[in-house]
Formats: structure tokens, C-alpha cells, sequence
């Protein structure tokens, strides 16, 4: 019997983490979750994560396994090549102590071991001299968010993000994904790492939103009968509002006290640039010439969080060209996703015998905004908006960054600001770059307890710095049949400086 596209059996590999082990974490009546829960801000004590949230069954449960169109019954021996395979000694960092379970969106949401951290470590280590890169094995990482609220769990300092990353780009080079499978990440990657194709893109979504087209194909049925993916895509879309280009250079205001470079994003720049237009103007309020150079393309973040290597070394050198003849102190990026990327420029270009140096020189100088705000220190007055905001953590600020106080700190900072936690903090609202959009069930299930988590605040508005988390959570709150205003830390603080009343944030278009 060909066994080569079963996952391997855990007595026979001497696995841990048994069928029989992850059924007894789930039945327990003990505390053993609950006594696991990250103590990161919001999550507050264990309770923040009741019991009865792991190992639930729902929709999401056809996600798992063998059977969908994206498996191809191919495999791969050995799973991974010699070009940056996941490391050996990383992978021996992992205790298995299971700090990260509870934390862990896949594992919460199907309370599947090996759709845990150290399952996938498990199945990594695996894939370096014994096992084949087959379905079951790509399916377990394909369903990894990549949120990495286990590197924030984690006391032995694992680190899964490299991991994860090498994993992933050994996926794309050597898995031969299913044709619809492909073509579908492909066109995501011909046009949302370009701004120019995504903003082409938009006259026609304009239109689709104005005379309303969306609700009538729902109203006639015809939306059901959509792929999930593109329907997941559809739910995504933003209301499209007026684009707000920022200046190439921006003087300061008052005495000039650094000058810092800033990245203007993709999806940010076409989606969000009102978010962008407020971050000009709060830095130059706060004493910076800003430079926005009108050259820059897209950093690589989608690309690299995907494994496609080459594409996000091309964009990475792009930029570090760009801003190198930029000449600035700082470079500030509002967008979460994008900035932990461009922190992590000097490892991910560490090969390249021209880039190495000048990356981890880049690197060195990337601050989102919220932190660079704190270090620099405020000088623009503050006027009083009395609101409550529930504040939602952007896994790629607060788990990959280690950016929590700073945003809080930016908004606590305003006279009469209410800043609410949202229970469940550490865990993914389900954006996760392109999850989302190639992972609709799963992403759907998470979005929509981020959700009710949020609602459950009292607050009146929502506040976060990424832009896919805007996105999913809207989404969400659309189809429980609700509305919030969103708004990033910046323009929150943009209004206080500005003057301006709380009804310009209240009274925001969703």
C-alpha cells in the first residue's frame, strides 16, 4: 500500500504529539490551556481565553485534511532543498513545552496538533532527511497565518518566523500547487504589489459600489454561487474614497528636528491614503521634513510572507535604492504587515554580496510610526477627543515587531481618549497578508470572533495599524449586520492635533 501521501503515523515516527495526547489537551478538565494563555497586552489573564474556544468544530473543518482541489498528489523526496532550509538548530530551540498552543489561531479553531507551532516544527524537522513535502505536509503550513503570536508566547525564544519563511519558499520552489490553485495566487501577485495595476482596478469598483451592484447579485442569489475565494475577495473590498497623494518632500513645522523618509505602501496608497496623508501631516506637525519619493515601490512583504523569494528580493533592492539617495534620519511605514518586513531587510538579503550591508544599514533606520512618535517625543499640541476606541493589535506590530505601548501611549496622549482592550488580543483577526483571501473559511471563522470581541468592548470606534485588519474586520462586522468607524493611530491623532471634533471620526465611511 502507497503510504507516501498519508501523514505519518505517530507511533511508527515516535511523534509526541499522538492522536491520543492532543485528544486528552482537549477533554481536560484541568487548566492547562488556560494556565498557557500569553500574557500579552489585552489578553490580561488567563480567563481572556476561556475553554471552551479550543478545539471547536464548525465550517472550518472541511479546510483540514486530503480532499480539496488545491492537492495535487504530488510529493517531493527530499522535501527540502539545500538552499536555506529550514535551520536545524532552530528547530531544536522548540521544547514542545505547548506555551504557544493556545495562542495559535489554527490550533484554536481546529485543535489539530500538527495545525499547532511545534507541530509544524515537528513536520519541519521531519522534512529535512525523512519525510517527503507532500499535501498533508504543505496543507499543515499552508494553514499557518503566520501571525507569529507564538514568538510572543514562546519562553525559549523559538524562532518560528524564520521558520516559517524558509519553509515556505522551499514550498514554492519544489510543491507543484493544483493549476487553479496557482493561477489564483498568481493574479493576487500581478496586482496588489502594484500600485499603479491596483489603483487601474479601482474605476471599475468604484462604479460596482456607487450603484450599489454587490447587493443585487446578493439579493438575486447569484453571489452564493461564486468561488469562496472570490467571494471572500468581494467581502474585502474597501468603499472606495477621494486618493489623497502626499508630496515628494514635506517642510516641517516649526524647528526641524529630524528628516525621515516614508513609505507609502500598496494597498495603503490605493485603499488607505487618507491614512497616509495623515501620517505627513502629523510628522511635520511633530517637527519632521518628510520625504516620500515618488520612485518607491512595493517592499516585498506579501511576497516573502508567501515564500516567493526572488520577487521580494527584487523589490527589496528597489527601495533600499530609492531611500539610500534619499539622504534621511529615519524611515517611517504606518502599515504593520510591510514594517515587520523591513526590519527583517538585513536577514532576508543576507546572501547578496552587493545588498547584505546597505540592507541591515536600511534596517536600522525603520520605525512605524506610532513607535517613532514615542521616541522622538510629541511637541504638537493635543486637543481633547472624548471617544472610546477599542484598540486592535496588529499581529505584524505587536508579535513580529514587539510594537504594543507605543500605539497605546500615541492615542492615551490625547485628552479625554477612552483606550478599550478587546479580549482575546493576542488572538489573529485572520488577515495575515493573503490568508484571507486563499484561506477564506478559516479567515472568515477568526474574523468574525475578532469581531464579536470588538463589539463586546462598548467602544465606538475601532483603532489599528494594519490595513488587512481594517479590511477583515469590517467584513466581519458587515456580515453580523453591523458598522464601526476604523480609524489608524495616526489619524486619531491627526484629528487631535488638527482640532478637529470627534464626529470626523464617528461619522467616517465605512
Amino acid at each position: 500500500m502507497d503510504r507516501r501521501n498519508e501523514p505519518p503515523d505517530p507511533r511508527e515516527t515516535g511523534n509526541p504529539y499522538d492522536a491520543t495526547d492532543a485528544t486528552e489537551r482537549r477533554d481536560d478538565e484541568g487548566t492547562f490551556r488556560e494556565e498557557a494563555a500569553a500574557e500579552s497586552i489585552g489578553a490580561g489573564s488567563p480567563e481572556d481565553v476561556p475553554h471552551e474556544t479550543f478545539g471547536t468544530r464548525g465550517s472550518v473543518q472541511q479546510t483540514v485534511g486530503i480532499g480539496r482541489s488545491t492537492e495535487t498528489g504530488s510529493y517531493v523526496f527530499p522535501a527540502f532543498d539545500d538552499h536555506h532550509p529550514p535551520e536545524k538548530n532552530l528547530i531544536d530551540d522548540c521544547v514542545h513545552c505547548g506555551f504557544c498552543l493556545p495562542t495559535c489561531p489554527t490550533y484554536v479553531l481546529f485543535g489539530e496538533e500538527m495545525d499547532s507551532p511545534r507541530g509544524r516544527i515537528y513536520l519541519m524537522n521531519k522534512g529535512l532527511d525523512e519525510e517527503p513535502m507532500d499535501d498533508t505536509m504543505v496543507r499543515h503550513w499552508d494553514l499557518c497565518l503566520g501571525c507569529m503570536a507564538c514568538v510572543t508566547a514562546c519562553p525559549s525564544g523559538v524562532q518560528y518566523d524564520k521558520l516559517i519563511e524558509a519553509t515556505r519558499a522551499q514550498v514554492e520552489r519544489r510543491y507543484e500547487r493544483a493549476p487553479e490553485d496557482k493561477a489564483f495566487r498568481e493574479m493576487i501577485f500581478q496586482l496588489f504589489p502594484y500600485p499603479d495595476r491596483l489603483r487601474l482596478a479601482t474605476a471599475p469598483l468604484r462604479l460596482y459600489q456607487r450603484f450599489g451592484v454587490g447587493d443585487m447579485l446578493r439579493r438575486a442569489g447569484i453571489m452564493d454561487r461564486l468561488p469562496k475565494r472570490m467571494k471572500a475577495m468581494e467581502a474585502l473590498m474597501p468603499m472606495m474614497t477621494r486618493q489623497q497623494e502626499v508630496p515628494e518632500i514635506t517642510s516641517s513645522i516649526g524647528e526641524k528636528r529630524r528628516r525621515v523618509g516614508f513609505i507609502k505602501g500598496c494597498v495603503q496608497r490605493v485603499f488607505f491614503s487618507e491614512v497616509n496623508a495623515a501620517t505627513v501631516r502629523v510628522l511635520s506637525a511633530e517637527g519632521c521634513e518628510v520625504v516620500a519619493p515618488k520612485s518607491q515601490g512595493c517592499c516585498g512583504a506579501l511576497s516573502v510572507h508567501a515564500g516567493r523569494e526572488e520577487e521580494f528580493q527584487r523589490f527589496a533592492r528597489k527601495l533600499i535604492d530609492v531611500f539610500e539617495d534619499a539622504e534621511v534620519d529615519e524611515i517611517i511605514i504606518n502599515a504593520a504587515g510591510c514594517g515587520s518586513t523591513l526590519k527583517e531587510y538585513g536577514y532576508l538579503l543576507r546572501d547578496d554580496p552587493e545588498y547584505a550591508e546597505r540592507a541591515s544599514v536600511f534596517t536600522a533606520k525603520v520605525r512605524d510610526v506610532s513607535e517613532f512618535i514615542q521616541e522622538l517625543g510629541p511637541v504638537a499640541e493635543r486637543h481633547p477627543l472624548p471617544i472610546s476606541a477599542a484598540y486592535h493589535d496588529a499581529c505584524h506590530l505587536a508579535h513580529a515587531q514587539g510594537v504594543r505601548q507605543q500605539p497605546r501611549a500615541t492615542l492615551k496622549q490625547i485628552p479625554g481618549m477612552d483606550v478599550r482592550e478587546i479580549k482575546e488580543a493576542e488572538i489573529c483577526c485572520g488577515s495575515a497578508g493573503i490568508y484571507n483571501m486563499v484561506e477564506p473559511e478559516p479567515a472568515t471563522e477568526l474574523g468574525d470572533r475578532k469581531a464579536r470581541n470588538v463589539l463586546n468592548t462598548g467602544a465606538r470606534m475601532i483603532v489599528t495599524s494594519n490595513p488587512g485588519c481594517m479590511l477583515q474586520i469590517q467584513a466581519s462586522l458587515k456580515r453580523m449586520g453591523r458598522s464601526m468607524p476604523m480609524a489608524h493611530p495616526v489619524e486619531v491623532l491627526d484629528a487631535s492635533i488638527r482640532g478637529e471634533p470627534v464626529e470626523t471620526l464617528l461619522d467616517r465611511a465605512l
